[in-house]
C-alpha cells in the first residue's frame, strides 16, 4: 500500500481506531492462543531451539528472536487489517453487529506487547543465500505463489542456519489437519471481531473516488484482496508457530 502514498495516508486514518481498544486487544490475544493451541499440543509439542541450537552466534540469535517477537506482534493486526480493509473495499459489512460496548469503546492495556521485539530487517529476493534455495523452493509449494517472498521470510533469510532447521521441522506440521484447525479458528476470530467493531472505516470505491487523488487508489481493492483471500493468511496464522520455537510468542490470555 505504501507504493499509493495517497491512498495509504487516508486508508490508514480510517482503519487505525480498529486497533486502539481493548477488544483488539483482545482479538490479538485470543488469535496466537488459537493457533498454538492447535499447533503446540501437550504431547505434540512445537519444536523450541535454544540459542545454542539455532546454528547462530549468540547477537544474531537475540536479534532473530526479537525480530520474531515483532512479527508475532504484528500478525493478527495484518489479518485483522486486510479483512477490514477487503471488506470495506468492496462495500461489504464492517461493524453490522455491534459486540461488547465497553471493550469496543475501552483503550487498550498500555502493558500488552510493550517493549517487544526488534524492527525487522529484510533481504531483497536477489540476497537471498544460493544455500536456501531448497527452502525457498518449498515455502513457494507450500503457500502457492510465484511472486517475491513475504516479509517474514526475506527476515528469516538472513540466517540461513536456523531458516533451513525450522522449516524442515515446521512444514510438515503446517500440512497437518492441526493447521488448517488453526486457520479456521483465526478466521472466525478475525471475522467476529470485524463484525462487531464499532469502527466503520470510510475506504469504500466512493469514499476513494472523492478522497484520493486519480491513480493513487487504482488497484488497491484487487491487491488487498489478492493477500486476504490468498496465501496471505496463511503467512500470518504461520507466524506464531515460528515464533514458538525460540521462545518469542507474546501473551495468549487478557480478562
Amino acid at each position: 500500500m505504501a507504493n499509493e502514498p495517497g491512498f495509504l495516508r487516508y486508508a490508514w486514518g480510517q482503519v487505525k481506531p480498529v486497533f486502539q481498544t481493548r477488544a483488539f486487544a483482545r482479538l490479538s490475544v485470543r488469535y496466537r492462543d488459537a493457533v498454538l493451541d492447535a499447533m503446540d499440543a501437550p504431547d505434540d509439542p512445537l519444536p523450541r531451539y535454544r540459542p545454542s541450537e539455532t546454528g547462530l552466534d549468540p547477537a544474531a540469535a537475540r536479534e532473530l528472536r526479537g525480530q520474531l517477537a515483532t512479527y508475532d506482534v504484528v500478525a493478527p493486526r495484518l489479518a485483522v487489517l486486510f479483512e477490514t480493509m477487503d471488506r470495506a473495499l468492496h462495500g461489504d459489512p464492517v461493524g453490522h453487529e455491534p459486540g461488547e460496548v465497553s471493550a469496543a469503546t475501552e483503550p487498550s492495556p498500555d502493558w500488552l506487547d510493550r517493549d517487544r521485539g526488534r524492527a525487522p530487517t529484510l533481504l531483497d529476493d536477489a540476497d537471498v543465500a544460493d544455500e536456501l534455495a531448497d527452502t525457498v523452493a518449498r515455502v513457494r509449494s507450500f503457500h502457492g505463489f510465484d511472486g517475491g517472498l513475504p516479509s517474514i521470510y526475506r527476515t528469516l533469510a538472513q540466517w540461513p542456519p536456523f531458516f533451513e532447521r525450522m522449516w524442515a521441522d515446521v512444514e510438515p506440521r503446517l500440512e497437518r489437519d492441526a493447521f488448517a484447525d488453526a486457520l479456521e479458528r483465526t478466521d472466525d476470530l478475525v471475522s467476529s471481531f470485524v463484525d462487531a467493531t464499532p469502527y466503520r472505516p470510510r475506504v469504500g470505491p466512493d469514499d476513494l473516488t472523492r478522497r484520493v487523488r486519480r491513480g493513487d487508489g487504482g488497484g488497491r481493492a484487487g491487491a488487498v484482496s489478492a493477500v486476504q483471500r490468498g496465501a496471505g493468511r496463511d503467512r500470518a496464522t504461520g507466524v506464531p508457530v515460528f515464533a514458538a520455537t525460540v521462545d518469542a510468542a507474546g501473551e495468549r490470555e487478557l480478562s
